[in-house]
């Protein structure tokens, strides 16, 4: 199971660099897809500004869950992994709720996943 939690942990810390570069960089018409938002708002540079903030916590979210494993000793990166994707479960609640309902497909179900196999390992 140990492997599995490490997997299911550095996808979901890709899956956020991913996001990271859809808010960075994606083009307009991408991010207003991906998010359901509307064009015209996304095209907005205050918008844009937003978004790519927003994608920067995301990366960083990203790199620290992959970091993690190479920083510290097994035991002490799960407890780190327990408090990040805790984190990770409770933002994609509130964005399930407040933004679009898909952010609990993809964004809570993997973090919650992943805690379950890291809780489960310690």
């Amino acid at each position: 199971m140990n492997v599995i939690a490490t997997v299911l942990t550095f996808l979901v810390g890709i899956e956020h660099i991913g996001i990271c570069f859809l808010e960075i960089f994606g083009k307009p018409e991408m991010q207003a897809k991906a998010f359901n938002m509307d064009l015209d708002f996304v095209k907005q540079p205050a918008a844009r500004i937003s978004m790519a903030n927003q994608g920067i916590y995301n990366g960083m979210l990203g790199l620290l869950l992959i970091l993690v494993y190479f920083v510290f000793k097994a035991s002490i990166a799960f407890t780190v992994w327990q408090l990040l994707l805790t984190l990770i479960v409770v933002v994609a609640i509130f964005g399930g709720f407040t933004a679009t309902k898909k952010i609990f497909l993809v964004q809570m179900l993997p973090a919650l996943l992943a805690l379950i196999f890291v809780t489960l390992q310690k």
